[in-house]
């Protein structure tokens, strides 16, 4: 991922120098268990703790020739070891570090997400609460619909957010998978328990069946999961572009003193941190069919994963952290119009209340059929009015629906009090789906 969308503590983890003490790690614990076995001589793993090191640019170079990262780090390590070097390794796989480091480095990045999704949790939360009477339209198909809260509006994506939080979890846990257990994965030449002792040590699980490479399905729903995360900060992106429109402007990001909105135009202040997001989930989103289509795999291991997960891998998980930080600073300096959003409401002569001017006459006796096309019928004409009529004073002249609802009826249907008074309920399941 390029140095823009990314931040220090998760690209460390895709660097090489963290994988190639990963890598280590797994070698020098496995010599630990081999030497407590009697396979190897006790003096290796303490020659590893002591002396065991590699060099980057010495690897590259070694690579270069060999044409094998594993070969030519094993032999940079050895050029630091010295003659003890020669047990390293001993009855493991290439797939056996790659695959179980790949499984360290995956679960490095779902901690750092996780605490991600913690701080967007928070920032959520705290708008969900303060704007949990905060009157605004809601819309289908963009167009107005009943009233809401923005509250209400919010505690949709913290559910959401809450969600994606259960599902990393669970998808962390199924890739924290290890494998010792050599060629083709029948641990014919490496005893199982060294499997064990290096699964417990980095905090993982043995794979429960190694073809000799952890199988992709495991790391499939991973990427999904992130892929589906990256939907969920586009979902809430999209609403806040299209709440900060002009004809809108109920809510907008954050603009900064001395922030330029547009080269050509002094006025604009545009939702770039919104539209950033959309296409960072764009990205992330990339990763999944990758991840699917690495699952087919020829017998019991080949290649063709590799490549593309030495891509998608870094850029994936670095996108996403990228954009749930950034996602988290425009929730917490959102800035939002309720006033704004009280005119907008109005905007349309209270068509929004037409629905309970319909369910107030089938009550009074009107089939639902005659009743649709009664409020219909008026509705229109504030429809065509552009609002300069309003709905209330379009039924009091009409006097089929006046033979139903007397005007003391009427104006206990314009009320917004039934559309806020199950708000807190919705919020508070909200909140503690997020709190779970």
């Amino acid at each position: 991922m390029i140095p823009r969308y990314s931040r220090p503590e998760m690209t460390a983890i895709f660097e090489p120098e963290n994988r190639f003490k990963i890598w280590l790690e797994i070698e020098t614990l496995a010599c630990e268990k081999m030497a407590e076995l009697g396979i190897i001589p006790k003096d290796v793993p303490q020659a590893l703790r002591a002396r065991g090191g590699f060099d980057i640019a010495r690897i590259d170079e070694i690579e270069a020739e060999v044409k094998h990262d594993v070969i030519a780090f094993l032999t940079s390590v050895a050029e630091h070891v010295g003659p003890e070097a020669r047990y390293v390794h001993q009855g493991m796989t290439s797939s056996d570090v790659l695959d179980t480091s790949f499984a360290v480095q995956l679960t490095q990045a779902s901690d750092l997400l996780l605490e991600d999704l913690d701080k967007l949790l928070s920032a959520l939360k705290k708008r969900t609460i303060e704007h949990k009477d905060t009157l605004c339209i809601g819309r289908s198909h963009g167009i107005h619909a009943e009233p809401t809260t923005f509250g209400v509006k919010l505690a949709g994506h913290l559910a959401a957010f809450a969600r994606a939080k259960k599902r990393l979890q669970a998808a962390r846990d199924e890739i924290a998978s290890c494998t010792i257990s050599g060629a083709v994965g029948v641990y014919a030449t490496i005893d199982p328990e060294v499997e064990a002792y290096v699964a417990e040590k980095l905090g993982l699980t043995p794979e429960t069946v190694a073809t000799q490479v952890i199988p992709r399905d495991r790391h499939a729903m991973f990427f999904a999961t992130l892929g589906v995360i990256a939907s969920s900060i586009e979902n809430l992106a999209v609403e806040i572009r299209h709440l900060q429109r002009t004809e809108l402007r109920e809510a907008e990001e954050y603009f900064s003193p001395g922030q330029k909105g547009s080269s050509a135009m002094p006025h604009k202040r545009n939702p770039i941190l919104s539209e950033n997001l959309t296409g960072l989930a764009r990205v992330v989103r990339a990763a999944v069919t990758p991840a699917l289509e690495n699952v087919a795999l020829w017998h019991e291991r080949d290649i063709s994963h590799s490549s593309v997960e030495r891509v998608m891998a870094p850029d994936a998980c670095i996108a996403l952290d990228f954009a749930l930080g950034r996602l988290t600073g425009l929730i917490e300096n959102l800035l939002v119009y309720p006033q704004t959003m009280r005119e907008n409401l109005e905007k349309m002569g209270g068509l929004v209340f037409s629905q309970k001017v319909l369910l107030a006459l089938t009550q009074a006796g009107i089939s639902r059929e005659d009743a649709y096309r009664l409020v219909q019928k008026n509705a229109m004409q504030v429809w065509e009015s552009n609002g300069a009529r309003s709905l209330k004073d379009c039924l009091s002249a009409d006097s089929e629906i006046m033979a139903k609802l007397t005007p003391d009826m009427l104006e206990t249907i314009f009320v917004y009090d039934d559309y806020t008074a199950h708000a807190g309920r919705i919020i508070d399941r909200a909140v503690k789906s997020a709190e779970e």
